[in-house]
């Protein structure tokens, strides 16, 4: 079976997204979608398919589509996803989204509700959990490798000068880093947060206008406890992730999202280090290892309550991060 996908919204990501696409067998690229004329009429020439400037026109166009990459951005790369996910939803159309789902916690709740109604599959490009390393990391943890798990620290860092609003770090970058952490540790049920604005220049008393570095406590449902630091000023030689999961009999640590995996015994010195677990050698990989599984899954028919990175998991990952926002404007600990 050949997976006839669309994609709609045609920035970098979106042009990514027809990528991969267009570089697997059990996939055709039938049509691509933006609201910016230039773009689309750029990218139906480059992967040779119509191109369409509103949703609308795209499905009454009689073009047969399977799945849609809705790649929008908007408000903290967010705030458009909610019009063309509906729109492709209430056409009973399975949808891969973006990060995050939305900053609008009631568009994220009527996005998933919709999904469900429908009976689609909805799943959202959480992929930096999307790796080999990872994988192995969670097999280790279902063996019981680890013994009960105990703490979780998440550090997620990368130079973004952008400061279209005082949130954007926290809303934009941490979908991912959260993600994570909920793929090995489970819900989160309170956060504690510390925010802290970097050095500008030009800025309101020399300080950035966003929100650039966080430290945050977290407690999980099952009782581990994490710490999440993140950070917009930050980058090159620091790296853009590190992962430790801690357990009553061993450790792992998980340098950026899939380079370097070591196991630590805790009784033991004697380590176990992988590095480029499966080939994947660097970030960049994660996009089609992510999207190729959501192929894979449409493919074989997965119940949408199966899809991997789904959007009701990016809807509690969203919950997470408003409770992080709340943390710091009350000063308290808030329960998610």
């Amino acid at each position: 079976m050949s997976l006839k996908v669309a994609v709609v919204g045609l920035g970098g990501i979106g042009n990514t997204h027809a990528g991969v696409y267009m570089k697997r067998e059990d996939c055709e690229l039938v049509a691509v979608c933006d609201i910016v004329q230039e773009r689309t009429d750029k990218a139906a020439e480059k992967y040779g398919c119509p191109g369409f400037y509103t949703i609308a026109e795209m499905l009454a166009s009689g073009i047969q589509i399977d799945a849609v990459s809705v790649c929008s951005a908007g408000v903290e790369n967010g705030g458009d996803h909610y019009k063309p996910t509906m729109e492709i939803l209430a056409a009973g159309i399975p949808v891969l989204g973006e990060k995050p789902i939305s900053n609008n916690i009631t568009h994220a709740e009527e996005m998933v509700a919709l999904a469900k109604e429908k009976n689609l599959r909805y799943g959202i490009n959480l992929n930096h959990r999307f790796t080999p390393a990872a994988l192995r990391g969670k097999e280790w943890i279902n063996e019981g490798r680890l013994g009960e798990l105990n703490i979780i620290n998440m550090t997620m860092w990368i130079n973004n000068p952008n400061e279209s609003s005082p949130w954007f770090h926290v809303r934009a970058l941490h979908p991912h880093s959260l993600d994570v952490m909920r793929y090995f540790g489970g819900d989160v049920d309170k956060v504690q947060a510390f925010f802290k604005r970097g050095p500008k220049a030009d800025g309101p008393d020399g300080k950035r206008d966003c929100w650039s570095n966080m430290q945050v406590n977290l407690l999980f449902k099952n009782g581990i406890i994490g710490h999440l630091t993140g950070s917009y000023d930050a980058g090159g030689s620091y790296g853009l992730e590190t992962l430790e999961v801690v357990g009553s009999e061993g450790r792992f640590v998980l340098l950026d999202a899939c380079e370097h995996l070591t196991f630590y015994p805790r009784r033991s010195r004697q380590t176990e280090t992988y590095d480029y677990l499966g080939g994947m050698m660097g970030f960049g990989e994660t996009f089609p290892s992510r999207i190729g599984k959501w192929v894979e899954q449409n493919i074989a028919g997965d119940s949408p309550d199966e899809i991997d990175a789904s959007g009701a998991a990016a809807l509690h990952v969203q919950k997470i991060i408003e409770a992080i926002i709340t943390s710091w404007e009350t000063g308290t600990v808030v329960t998610v």
